[in-house]
């Protein structure tokens, strides 16, 4: 799951992580009240203005209604609320949106952190992850803070740092002293680094997140060192154990299909192809997708019924697979195991006949526990259904329909 700049800034800072102070407005009123507000606690008269939307590249995106950027600089406080409508209900487009953008529904006020001083601002790069080759968590880190890691790992792998943490003992504290000193850092600044590594590292643990990423990490004119932006995703499977995470999911950021087919129960992602997918089982339903291509189409979805697959969810799948108007045909790949062949044969019948005016071909390949039952009930249905035992044999329907046969 992930969570905006705002909410990952405050997971942060609980954690004792040193942030770029800011405050979240929905309206270039709110903009103007958060920008009076912070220049009462702090005395700062320039402000950032950020646009919050799941996706990075804000800086270089544009707003498609008013071409504003993502992330502008208002260096009076009459000017904050100006740019913030400027952001505000537009569509931003970056190189993570794609075309289509994002619409921009709140923005983060936040505090200009590069002010002069005795030494010049330098931004620095860092992420922790698992790494699944090594079963270990990763900090990766860069001098190069501020640019695409991709960019600087192509041209400049030398410049990125890594360091494994085995997850059993935990960070180290030489591993932190480590790679601040692998970043160039000294003194006041290198000490702000290990406590802010320290407290990063805490906080990834403590939240059960699959990446943090802080770009750029910023060591100010005074030393000190902040998080000036902050991507975190939190591993889905363990929200169950943080409720006050689950509570900062944004589903207007999240595709509507998806969000719908979460709250069915089933695990669906959109793709860009013409062949809608229903299987049981992640394994299967790549093996499906595989097969798909194969014979000169392309997966529409993937999409998960589980191992309990019924009636049910067999009929929230198909409304969700029937929403993307690309979809030629539909492909539903079941192993019966858990669930019998002919109770999915069934389920799907009946979901065919309560949704109805299905306009696309159905192939139902079937195998495993009564099989030959399952496709007994979807031959004799008298429905644009069509049943398949093997493999081949779906690969050989799929074929026909997409050639007009």
């Amino acid at each position: 799951m992930n969570i905006h700049e705002y909410q990952a800034k405050e997971v942060l800072k609980s954690y004792g992580v040193k942030i770029q102070e800011g405050i979240v407005a929905d309206s270039p009123e709110a903009a103007h009240e958060a920008a009076v507000k912070l220049n009462a606690a702090t005395g700062i008269s320039w402000f950032v203005i950020k646009a919050q939307i799941h996706a990075g590249g804000r800086g270089k995106g544009t707003v498609n209604e008013t071409g504003s950027r993502g992330v502008v600089l208002a260096k009076k406080l009459e000017d904050v609320k100006e740019k913030a409508a400027g952001m505000l209900g537009g569509t931003l487009v970056t190189i993570q949106t794609g075309a289509e953008g994002k619409k921009v529904n709140k923005v983060l006020v936040a505090e200009d952190v590069y002010y002069p001083g005795a030494s010049e601002p330098k931004e620095y790069y860092m992420s922790i992850l698992l790494d699944r080759a090594t079963g270990s968590n990763v900090i990766m880190a860069s001098t190069e803070g501020g640019m695409d890691i991709e960019e600087v790992a192509e041209h400049h792998p030398e410049k990125i740092i890594k360091e494994w943490i085995d997850p059993k003992v935990g960070l180290q504290g030489f591993q932190a002293r480590k790679v601040a000193f692998k970043l160039g850092l000294t003194g006041t600044a290198f000490k702000e680094m290990v406590k802010f590594i320290t407290a990063l590292y805490n906080a990834y643990v403590g939240t059960d997140s699959s990446q943090f990423e802080i770009n750029p990490v910023l060591k100010t004119s005074d030393d000190k060192i902040l998080a000036v932006d902050a991507k975190v995703n939190v591993d889905d499977n363990a929200l169950y154990r943080h409720p006050n995470l689950a509570e900062l999911r944004d589903e207007a950021e999240e595709d509507p299909l998806e969000v719908e087919a979460g709250k069915s129960g089933l695990n669906y992602v959109k793709l860009d192809g013409n062949v809608g997918c229903m299987v049981n089982g992640a394994g299967l339903a790549m093996a499906t997708m595989d097969m798909i291509k194969l014979v000169g189409g392309e997966p529409a979805n993937f999409l998960d019924v589980g191992g309990g697959a019924n009636a049910t969810t067999v009929e929230a799948g198909f409304r969700i697979i029937l929403q993307d108007p690309n979809v030629k045909a539909i492909l539903i790949n079941v192993f019966g195991g858990i669930v019998r062949c002919d109770r999915i044969a069934s389920g799907v019948v009946e979901a065919y006949r309560t949704i109805g005016d299905i306009r696309v071909p159905i192939i139902v390949r079937l195998q495993g526990t009564n099989a030959e039952e399952g496709a007994k009930i979807i031959d004799e249905s008298g429905l644009k259904v069509f049943s398949a035992i093997t493999l081949k044999e779906a690969a050989d329907k799929v074929q026909d329909v997409l050639e007009g046969r």
